[in-house]
Formats: C-alpha cells, sequence, structure tokens
C-alpha cells in the first residue's frame, strides 16, 4: 500500500491535449501511456520501466510494453537521448526513452542536467587545496577528537578536499556526530568559511539546529561558539521563496562557503535545480540523509537517484555510506534494520517474538473501528498538553520548554488523510464537535501543523505549534526555523530556536496534529509513535513502514488489521 494520491485532471487532460497540440491520431495505448506517466508523476516518478510489470493506469496488460512501445513509435513521440537534434521550426517531442524506460522529455532532461552538476561539484577539488600532510593531520585530529571509525574520518578527508559529500545512513549511524566534526575541521584550516545548515521543512531544520549545537560540545570553547552560531533555516528560506520561483538563483547567487542540507531524501527534483543554480560555483555542499526513507512528495527522488550504481560510481569517493550503529535501540532498531535490506521475512519472523520489555509492540486488530488503546494514548498526551496550555501565561519561558517536550512525547502516524484509520479520523475523535472549527476554535493544548511556507511569519510547512490562550485569547505558539521576514544567511543560529506567537486567522489550512502522515513526520522524532496501517488492496511499500518506525526515539506500536493482508513489499 502507498499513501494515497491526490485526485488530479492531469492525465485525462493531457491525454486529450497532447495528440490535438501534436496533430496525430488518437490511439487507446498511447491515452493509457499518458495517463500512466501522470500518475506516476503525481507519485514523483519520472518515468516508466519498459521490463517491469503493467503500472498503474494501463489496462491493456496484455500488450505491455511492446504494444504501447509501438504506439509511441507511431506517432513519433520517441526521442531516444543519441538522436540528431530537430531543425529549429519543430517542437521536440513530450517524451523520451532511456535505458530505463521511457518519461517526460523536460523532466528526465532536468534530471540528466542536475546529476551532471552534482557529479561536477563531487570531483571539483576545494581551492586553495591543502596539502596531503595537512589532511592527514586535520582528519586524525577529527578522528581522535570525534572517536570517528573509518567511514566517518572518510567523510571528513573528503570535505576537506572536494566540492560536494553526500553522507548517508540509517538511524544511530553518527551523521551528526560526523558532521559536527567535518564542519571543525573545515573552521580549523578554513577560518572565514561562511557556513549555513539547511533542511527541506521547519521541523527538520530545528531538530539539525539542536543536534549541531549538541555535537558541538564535544569541540574547544571557541570552535563550539562559532559552529553554534552558524545559521540554520529550511531551504525555502535560504533560497528566497517567492511563490512560483526564488530570489537567490544563478544571478543573485547564495553569500557562503559550505552549506549543509539535512533530510535529503525530502528532496524532490525542482527544489534540488534550484538550490544547484543558487548555490556559488566554488562553494561546497553537504548532502545527508536516509537513502531508504520515502521519496519526496514531488516529482524526482534525487537521494534515491543517486544510490544507483553508476551514479555512486561517478561520485567517487564523495559518497559515503555509514554503516556501523551506535546506538542501541533494541527491538524497534532491528525491525528498521530488517526493513531497511528487505528481509520482510526476518522483520515478520521478530514482530512474532517481540516480549513486553521490548521497544515495540505488534497490535493487531479489527480493521471496522479505532483501536481503543490508541485513542487512550492519544487522550492521556491531549490531558497534558491541555494542562500545560492553561497554564502557559502564568510562566510562559518554563512551560514553553515543558509544552515543547509533550509535543515530541506521542504521535499517531497513518499513511493516509482519509478512511477509518486515517489522520482525520483520528483527530475528529480527539476533537469531537470542535475540529471543523480550525484553530479559532480548538482547545487549549491541540497541536497545530502548519501547511504552507509563510516566510512573513517565520513558518514553514511542517512546522508545528500548540494553541495557548493569551490574554482571554487563543494564540498558536510555534517553535520556527528562523525569525520572520529574515533572510537565509541571516537566519537564526543553530543554537538560537525562534519562538513566536501567530493569531489562528493567520494560519488558514491548518490541520490538528495528534495525528500527522507519515510523509509529514520526517524531518521530526517523537518518544513515542503510533502507527497504523490500514486495511486496504496491495502491500505495503517497506520504506513508508520503515520511515514511520524510525520516528520513534524510545517506543513504538505498529498498529496492523486482522491477518496478514497489509505486509509490506
Amino acid at each position: 500500500m502507498t499513501p494515497e494520491s491526490p485526485i488530479t485532471p492531469l492525465g485525462p487532460a493531457l491525454a486529450e491535449a497532447l495528440p490535438r497540440l501534436y496533430r496525430i491520431r488518437t490511439d487507446p495505448l498511447l491515452t493509457e501511456l499518458i495517463g500512466a506517466l501522470s500518475t506516476a508523476l503525481v507519485r514523483g516518478e519520472l518515468h516508466l520501466p519498459f521490463d517491469g510489470p503493467a503500472p498503474e493506469g494501463i489496462v491493456s496488460v496484455e500488450q505491455w510494453p511492446e504494444g504501447h512501445r509501438q504506439a509511441l513509435v507511431r506517432c513519433g513521440w520517441i526521442q531516444i537521448p543519441e538522436q540528431p537534434g530537430l531543425p529549429d521550426d519543430e517542437s521536440p517531442p513530450p517524451l523520451m526513452l532511456g535505458d530505463r524506460g521511457v518519461g517526460w522529455r523536460r523532466w528526465l532532461l532536468l534530471l540528466e542536467a542536475t546529476m551532471a552538476e552534482l557529479e561536477r561539484r563531487a570531483t571539483a577539488s576545494v581551492q586553495p587545496p591543502l596539502s596531503p600532510a595537512c589532511l592527514q593531520t586535520a582528519a586524525q585530529r577529527a578522528r581522535r577528537r570525534g572517536r570517528l571509525d573509518p567511514r566517518q574520518q572518510a567523510a571528513v578527508a573528503a570535505l576537506l578536499s572536494q566540492g560536494l559529500v553526500l553522507l548517508g545512513g540509517g538511524p544511530g549511524t553518527g551523521k551528526t556526530s560526523t558532521i559536527v566534526q567535518m564542519l571543525a575541521a573545515v573552521l580549523e584550516e578554513r577560518p572565514g568559511w561562511r557556513l549555513h545548515l539547511a533542511a527541506p521543512t521547519g521541523k527538520a531544520a530545528a531538530r539539525l539546529r539542536q543536534a549541531i549545537a549538541a555535537g558541538a560540545g564535544t569541540l574547544p570553547p571557541p570552535l563550539a561558539a562559532q559552529l553554534s552560531a552558524s545559521p540554520c533555516t529550511t531551504l525555502h528560506r535560504l533560497l528566497e521563496s517567492r511563490g512560483e520561483g526564488f530570489g537567490r538563483n544563478r544571478e543573485h547567487p547564495l553569500a557562503l562557503d559550505l552549506l549543509v542540507v539535512d533530510e535529503v531524501s525530502m528532496l524532490d527534483l525542482p527544489l534540488m535545480a534550484a538550490l544547484l543554480e543558487a548555490m556559488p560555483a566554488q562553494a561546497q555542499l553537504v548532502l545527508v540523509g536516509d537513502p531508504d526513507q520515502l521519496a519526496p512528495v514531488g516529482p524526482g527522488a534525487v537521494l534515491q537517484e543517486l544510490q544507483a550504481p553508476a551514479r555512486r560510481q561517478a561520485m567517487g569517493d564523495s559518497a559515503i555510506e555509514l554503516i556501523t550503529t551506535y546506538r542501541n535501540d533494541g527491538a524497534l532498531a532491528v525491525a528498521a534494520g530488517r526493513l531497511r535490506r528487505g528481509d520482510v521475512p526476518g522483520f515478520l519472523q521478530d514482530l512474532n517474538r517481540l516480549s513486553s520489555s521490548d521497544n515495540l509492540s505488534w497490535w493487531r486488530c479489527a480493521a471496522g473501528r479505532l483501536p481503543a488503546g490508541v485513542l487512550e494514548r492519544l487522550r492521556a498526551h491531549q490531558v497534558q498538553l491541555a494542562r500545560l496550555a492553561a497554564s502557559w501565561s502564568e510562566d510562559p519561558e518554563a512551560v514553553t520548554r515543558e509544552l515543547l517536550e509533550e509535543l515530541e512525547r506521542c504521535v499517531a502516524l497513518a499513511p493516509t488523510r482519509r478512511g477509518r484509520w486515517g489522520v482525520e479520523a483520528l483527530n475528529q475523535r480527539l476533537l469531537g464537535a470542535d475540529w471543523s472549527r480550525g484553530p479559532a476554535g480548538w482547545p487549549a493544548g491541540t497541536p497545530v501543523l502548519c501547511q504552507r511556507n509563510l516566510p512573513e511569519l517565520g513558518l514553514a510547512n511542517g512546522d508545528v505549534g500548540v494553541v495557548v490562550v493569551r490574554e482571554g485569547q487563543r494564540q498558536l505558539l510555534f517553535w520556527g526555523s528562523q525569525e520572520p521576514g529574515v533572510a537565509g544567511k541571516e537566519g537564526t543560529s543553530a543554537s538560537a530556536p525562534a519562538i513566536r506567537l501567530v493569531h489562528p486567522s493567520r494560519m488558514a489550512g491548518a490541520d490538528a496534529a495528534f495525528a500527522i502522515t507519515i510523509h509529514k513526520s520526517q524531518g521530526s522524532q517523537y518518544q513515542q509513535v503510533l502507527v497504523l496501517v490500514p486495511e486496504g488492496e496491495g502491500r505495503w511499500d517497506r520504506r513508508l513502514l520503515y520511515t514511520a518506525l524510525t520516528r520513534a526515539r524510545r517506543q513504538a506500536v505498529l498498529i496492523t488489521p486482522e491477518g496478514q493482508g497489509w505486509l509490506p513489499a
């Protein structure tokens, strides 16, 4: 099972418009293919592989793929990448045929241009270059100070010499401690280097800020202070998002020497392309992420594309995967590791062997109603939030910290918004008649999820706040990723989270966040996570389950319908 796709008229509209624009006859097989490509694009996939099973949207399964390939040949729509250019007065065909299948020409060209730029940066030398002796001394100093393993030490050496470093790894493999030592080594060798930290969402940027500040405790005080003062914002804020475009671009590049981007699994192709366009030619880029997490909602999974063997080879020594787990997360870590490796039989065997002392539980429930245990835990969380929010005005500073801790104590995750086990049903059960009133009518203590980038408020899509009462009026207390109205290079430092009050009227479209979708949870972590697996057709995407379970710091509960029709693929 995959997360619900938005209902879109894109496929039917293109199937009607493209033949008319190119003055070709309508072909049922061509219509199917356009629909399938459109559906794939909504899922973030840029092409359809001809060597696999018939994808969603293909009705004439018996003719897949050869019949559909011939339909493309008949209409002249296939462009092979090597074929000569077209005359100036002819429009290029909308599709391209490559080694991995057929896809939209525009997106595949953008993908190749983006990959080429990443590879160029990965093989470029940092100027001025450090001597081999200096490189070795700096890497060894970082190893001793951070107790780094050989792969972590290689990441430090790569950043001291190369223009781009791709750092991957699962939970607990030391990505943050490695980044701290990488940046410290750069600051020691290049004291004037301008650093910036960024992430796709406000929540992820806040977590990155906190993690870097905490990890800097292993450094000498002057170095720790310099690193903790590095600006940390969302990517949209850094690029100065302006609705349809960005203020930062090739003509107005970013004013920095080194950029670290966390949670790269969430970056889609257009955002990565915009980031590369705004990067100064000689600036360094560190991309950090877990390649086994969910692909982004938008088109083009950049981090997953970079895992292809040919791409990894082209990146050379700049692509480093951390594999040693330093944090013992018990049964939860074992289950995540099974999913990461695609070991579904082992994952299921481990579920059946869980004991009451494990930090992972498995509840099997009837699919017809919401499990009572889930509602009980969420209601206890709701009561605690309401208690703290009611006392917020008495001691805002102290209670704000407690509210943040309680917000991150518990959450329910589901793949879909709708349905009996969907996010909306859970939030509605907890809020009752108040659910439809929106933030202006929600009781104090209700978590609120920002659903849009609101730079004028200093908020980003994915930021989570809570309803409080101030002087008899409801306000939304948020921990944003940057101050409102501040340009990316002047964003808040890594040690200073932005806290602000927002009037509910300025938060149209916000959602209650006792329960959120798994996609929206990316970049966040909670003490306890309740993962609901609704009954549905097909098999669950193991990346979806892996992403949900790894949001938990201490405990996760997997809730599935009776039977095993939900198995991960």
